[in-house]
């Protein structure tokens, strides 16, 4: 859980963690990712990713200062429990839009009296060789539990939401955002602007740690700082990797067309 405490630390510090989305299943992505990135977020829930493999992404994070944040498929107990249990160091639990929502999420994490969680770490007690008492104190204090708001439901409800004990962030999801509000494509549309504005600065006024996903920009990334963003998904594995083959190819193709012109 070092690398939780890590990146809960640099968000208290005021520093801007950057992170990146994984959706391939070779685990060599996150231990790539994990040399330059805060976190990598290893997305269960748009994803075919087994539990094995959730697993091995989160081992290839061993050793570096990423933290390994997993994006369950659905707010359920049932699948944060495993997903724990291998050593996340925290989940994102999508489509959140109460704050009863928000309270499952957040017990589903943590031991009781504080939550529900079962107790049957392996991973997490190296084995055995950590006192089982001391690991459930620390994990109900430092595993980082954030929620997706991408409803206008929980727009609407973001008040209490953020007052809900244990939440450490927030993480907006524009496009969902969009499509409960009519404006499905268009997360440009004034109305999603203002809602998203309003979810950042509550959750700052909250102590809560807003993030969004962006593109590698450094001009937009910090337009959205400015407007309270503490942490931010740069992307996805797949998006940097079509970029690069893009612009790789494009350009032995124009140097190969120049060669060969008459």
């Amino acid at each position: 859980m070092e690398n939780a405490s890590n990146l809960k630390e640099k968000l208290k510090n005021g520093q801007i963690p950057l992170g990146c989305g994984v959706s391939f299943t070779d685990p060599t992505v996150s231990e790539l990712f994990s040399y330059v990135l805060d976190f990598v977020w290893i997305d269960m829930e748009h994803n075919a990713m087994s539990l094995e493999t959730v697993q091995a992404h989160i081992m290839a994070t061993k050793g570096s200062d990423a933290a390994a944040l997993v994006r369950v498929p659905w707010n359920d107990p049932v699948l944060i429990k495993p997903v724990l249990d291998m050593g996340a160091d925290g989940i994102i639990a999508p489509f959140v839009r109460t704050v009863g929502d928000v309270e499952l999420a957040v017990a589903a994490c943590r031991y009781p009296p504080d939550g529900i969680r079962g107790f049957g770490p392996r991973r997490p007690i190296q084995y055995g060789r950590i006192a089982d008492a001391d690991y459930w104190r620390r994990a109900n204090e430092e595993i980082i539990i954030i929620v997706q708001i991408e409803h206008i439901d929980a727009v609407n409800a973001i008040d209490d939401i953020i007052k809900v004990p244990g939440l450490t962030g927030i993480v907006i999801g524009a496009n969902d955002l969009a499509g409960s509000m009519g404006h499905m494509g268009n997360t440009q549309h004034p109305e999603v602007q203002s809602a998203i504005e309003t979810v950042v600065g509550t959750a700052r006024q909250g102590g809560i740690y807003p993030g969004i996903g962006i593109a590698d920009d450094p001009d937009a990334l910090m337009a959205w700082v400015s407007k309270g963003i503490q942490w931010v998904q740069v992307g996805v594995d797949w998006a940097h990797l079509t970029r690069a083959i893009d612009t790789s190819v494009g350009r032995l193709r124009e140097h190969i067309t120049k060669q060969l012109s008459p």
